[in-house]
């Protein structure tokens, strides 16, 4: 299931690398309503149930660093492979927001 390809770190990684902004997008794979009792700041929210067979509007370039998390770390797994699948080629995947010991935004 999980065979595409694409990048996974840790969450204490991630963490260091979101304290520098950056040209990158943090995607949050959880649905709207998980996403809206708080989120990593900066993220976007974007369901894994609803990454189908086109490339989502909110993703338009392909190429663009795109940090992948969700809840526990199945569906950001899950997504990132959906995503490469459809050509997005610079995939990193994080876990989930469980582990996240950061600031959450509301």
């Amino acid at each position: 299931m999980f065979g595409n390809k694409f990048k996974v770190i840790s969450m204490q990684e991630a963490k260091e690398i979101f304290k520098t902004p950056g040209d990158y997008i943090i995607l949050d794979v959880r649905r709207p309503d998980e996403f809206a009792l708080g989120h990593i700041p900066g993220a976007i929210n974007y369901a894994n149930e609803d990454i189908r067979n086109e490339a989502p509007a909110v993703l338009p370039d392909k190429d663009r660093l795109i940090y992948v998390y969700c809840r526990s770390g199945r569906r950001s797994k899950e997504a990132a492979s959906k995503l490469a699948a459809m050509g997005y080629s610079n995939l990193v995947e994080f876990g989930g927001i469980l582990d996240w010991t950061g600031e959450i935004e509301r």
